[in-house]
């Protein structure tokens, strides 16, 4: 890979144009400061994505650490875009500017760096790894990788894929209050929306009240409805700080104390919480509720009251990726098997996720998706499929697909990575990567800029590991080692 070149008191500098590159894919602390006004999640991407997309004609885990609850914003699409490229030039001025570029890593040079680093007894008796370079989609190392392993969370990469694919960007997960033709009796419809927090909820209130007194009701009867789901609430590892039983209803994610984030208690029954949250927000708007809050489906012939929704999905997929949100990325899955008509539980979004997958014609053998979060050690993928649909990601054909690559976590900087790569590490501010972690299981999947401005892709999977902090800090320096 070549020594980079040496600032003060030895520390490795990195080079302007690597940084500049770098910032640009990442979105570092300058950035997210920069849009900080208009709030963290409206970062001007999704905005240029879309009008990107329509000038050329398209349509379109458990023990992470702390994390911020919103992580940073991403960057802007266009220097993204220009960062990524696709998995091959698709014009003559792209493939000029492509060949600009200093050419992409030896293989004979990252299999000499990589090698020893895989040897690593943090890492596990053998782990695998795929390494590609995300302009050509040439695969520039591999060892084991299209050998199934265990993912952990970096299996939310995919979820987020198939989500993308089978929804779009823009989609928006509604919450609904339906009524009776004589507005006595309404009924809090889940819709599937992992993110609505007390102030949505408060939203909803606010519009429902109005919506009654404008009927003239001022006492009703409150039901809720989870039917849009199927299947048992609770994930297979069982009651768990690290997901709520997975309803179409929540709010706050089940948690018991509202402003905690990360790995907390929950509620067994988010649903009923969220409906009684609900009803005494309606009573302080002047809306008696009667009776016992109750769960039930709507009425066949119900009036539509009030609604809210949630962000557009691209910033959905960006929360849960940067933050590896486990109740968003199994709402995620199950959005999927409603979109294309399988049944909402497990099983069903599994086939979903898998079906979106083979649509983008990833490599597959092997592969299992037995939850949408990877909290389930059932679920496979391989090093070749994480980094094929990271390189499918930044495909010009795709653009409904680059928020997988704006949502991962910036090395140093944001979500499950932030306290991960010190200031002076090789990879900090040029790694973004999705961190994957269960008991003997870490992983770490994504993209880091080389000092000769190629964007990479690769993908490090190993189950074993005797402990999370040498696994973490192996993982880490293999990732940081591309940056060199």
């Amino acid at each position: 890979m070549g020594d980079r070149e040496r600032g003060w008191c030895g520390v490795p500098k990195v080079r302007t144009w690597q940084l500049a590159a770098g910032a640009a894919v990442a979105g570092l602390a300058l950035a997210a400061g920069a849009v900080a006004a208009a709030g963290p999640w409206d970062s001007g991407q999704r905005k240029a994505e879309r009008q990107w997309a329509v000038a050329h004609g398209r349509t379109g885990g458990v023990h992470h650490g702390p994390a911020p609850q919103r992580p940073a914003p991403a960057p802007s699409a266009p220097v993204v875009l220009a960062a990524v490229g696709g998995p091959r030039p698709v014009s003559a001025k792209d493939a000029t500017q492509d060949a600009a570029k200093e050419p992409a890593p030896a293989p004979a040079d990252l299999a000499k760096t990589l090698g020893p680093l895989l040897r690593a007894p943090g890492l596990g008796p053998s782990p695998t790894a795929c390494v590609v370079d995300l302009g050509t989609g040439k695969r520039l190392y591999g060892k084991g990788a299209t050998a199934p392993m265990t993912p952990a969370s970096t299996v939310k990469i995919a979820t987020a894929a198939a989500a993308l694919t089978a929804l779009g960007p823009d989609h928006r997960i509604p919450t609904t209050v339906v009524a009776t033709a004589e507005a006595k009796e309404i009924t809090l419809v889940g819709g599937g929306d992992a993110t609505l927090d007390r102030g949505g909820l408060a939203t909803l209130a606010d519009r429902t009240a109005r919506a009654l007194r404008d009927r003239g009701a001022g006492t009703v009867r409150l039901a809720h409805d989870t039917s849009l789901y199927a299947g048992p609430l609770l994930h297979r590892i069982g009651p768990n700080d690290n997901i709520a039983p997975v309803s179409a209803l929540m709010v706050d994610q089940g948690r018991n104390d509202p402003m905690s984030t990360g790995a907390a208690t929950r509620t067994a029954d988010p649903a009923g919480e969220a409906a009684r949250v609900f009803a005494t927000m309606l009573e302080e708007r002047g809306v008696h509720v009667s009776g016992v809050v109750r769960p039930g489906r709507a009425p066949a012939k119900a009036v539509p009251l009030a609604q809210v929704l949630s962000e557009p999905l691209s910033a959905v997929v960006e929360r849960m990726l940067t933050s590896s949100d486990n109740d968003i990325a199994e709402s995620l899955a199950r959005q999927t098997a409603i979109a294309t008509g399988e049944k909402a539980d497990f099983a069903g979004a599994g086939r979903a996720v898998t079906g979106q997958l083979r649509r983008l014609q990833l490599p597959l053998a092997g592969a299992r998706f037995a939850d949408g979060s990877g909290l389930d050690r059932r679920d496979k993928v391989s090093a070749a499929f994480l980094t094929a649909l990271l390189a499918r990601s930044g495909d010009p054909a795709h653009p409904e697909l680059r928020p997988v690559l704006t949502g991962l976590p910036v090395a140093g900087f944001t979500g499950t990575l932030e306290n991960r790569y010190a200031p002076s590490s090789a990879g900090s501010g040029l790694v973004r990567a999705k961190t994957g972690t269960l008991s003997g299981v870490n992983a770490l999947a994504g993209t880091v800029v080389t000092p000769g401005g190629r964007l990479l892709g690769f993908a490090f999977l190993a189950d074993g590991t005797p402990s999370r902090g040498t696994a973490q800090h192996a993982l880490d320096r293999l990732a940081s080692s591309l940056a060199k």
